[in-house]
């Protein structure tokens, strides 16, 4: 047993405190369950606890002893711990390292490092700076005035009044696309900005988890030939302070992609109706908005997601999501332990995804359509 641990045994004074780096998650549904995520930093491990030990952690900051944390437990479940239960918690903690003092657990490192497997010629990842949560500290301090509400309406507003206009002039798009893909010069340029555009999708992510106290982990490349792409890894995105926070980091790729599209479109929209450059520049607009939007589809690993997630505030929303739709359609009473919220949110997001899906499957009809018939 820990030292912690054994001082648990009587409580009373002893004032325990988390790890630094140990955060502590908000509320989420998990089927019937609401559980809040542990995560230590320094290991990486993570796991859940129930909502009463979640209480009891975000309090452990060293400056209550026991018998305050006691009271403060008593008042909010009207029940208080005892001996046996403060000795079993404390030495949990102790074990998983958590408790400042205790010993961490051994070859966490290690063993992330075998998980992600061997590096090959065919697939694997690559670290591109040592340091990127200073890296991407540097890019927020340039970046950060754009984030201001006076800077970033005025820009989505463009992003707005460019998709209008690529809704409105749709066909003369398509036309332009389907001639890019038959030049094959023009198309390797098209590629390789979009290519960018993804780069700047997986930065955004971290600027904009930097700006709401989010640390970053690894920028690197991952590829599984023949694709290649960026990735950013936000260590704690679970436990950025707000829900609000967690979302628009999570949009945030998707709005750098259409960003990234506002110059492209002035071409298009402004250029003489003969010019080259202008077709091309309707074409990188097209393919550049699918590129984002298709990022905002609410299904797994994408960032729509990980949105559809926090707005319903469910871990494992699609696999949650089956298993009670199952359970419901067989009228099993384990439905019945699911809270409504989650119920409600287990419902409606498949709703949602079909409707997304049979939007996809419409604008792709029309696409054809119009490619064929030219109408």
């Amino acid at each position: 047993m820990s030292a912690p641990a054994e001082r648990a045994a009587v409580p009373g004074s002893y004032r325990p405190a988390l790890r630094a780096g140990v955060l502590v998650g908000g509320p989420l549904y998990d089927g019937p369950a609401t559980v809040h995520l542990v995560k230590d930093t320094g290991t990486g491990h993570a796991f859940k606890v129930g909502p009463r030990e979640a209480f009891l952690l975000a309090r452990m900051d060293g400056t209550r002893a026991l018998d305050e944390l006691g009271t403060e437990y008593a008042a909010a479940h009207g029940k208080r711990l005892g001996e046996a239960q403060w000795r079993q918690l404390l030495a949990l903690l102790g074990t998983r390292g958590l408790l400042d003092g205790a010993p961490r657990p051994a070859a966490a490192e290690a063993a992330a490092s075998a998980a992600a497997g061997p590096r090959t010629l065919w697939r694997g990842t690559l670290r591109l700076v040592a340091d990127a949560d200073a890296t991407t500290a540097r890019l927020h301090r340039v970046l950060r005035p754009l984030l201001h509400p006076a800077a970033l309406v005025p820009l989505l507003l463009l992003v707005l009044a460019l998709q209008a206009a690529l809704v409105v002039r749709a066909g003369e798009a398509l036309d332009a696309t389907w001639a890019l893909f038959r030049n094959p010069v023009l198309l390797v340029a098209a590629a390789t900005l979009l290519w960018l555009s993804t780069a700047l999708h997986e930065l955004a992510h971290g600027v904009v988890a930097r700006h709401y106290g989010g640390t970053v982990a690894e920028i690197g490349l991952r590829w599984r030939l023949p694709v290649v792409i960026m990735y950013c890894t936000v260590d704690n995105y679970p436990y950025l302070p707000t829900r609000w926070a967690r979302i628009a980091t999570a949009v945030a790729g998707a709005v750098m992609n259409l960003l990234f599209l506002l110059p492209f479109g002035a071409l298009w929209l402004l250029a003489p109706p003969d010019d080259a450059t202008r077709d091309a520049c309707a074409a990188l607009v097209l393919l550049g908005t699918v590129q984002a939007l298709a990022m905002l589809i609410p299904l797994p690993p994408l960032d729509g997601y990980q949105i559809a997630g926090q707005l319903t505030r469910t871990l494992g929303l699609f696999t949650a999501s089956r298993t009670y739709l199952g359970l419901a359609l067989r009228r099993d009473a384990a439905a019945r332990a699911y809270p409504a919220p989650a119920c409600r949110a287990y419902v409606a997001y498949p709703a949602a995804v079909l409707l997304v899906l049979a939007g996809i499957g419409l604008a792709l009809w029309a696409a054809a359509r119009h490619l064929l018939t030219g109408s």
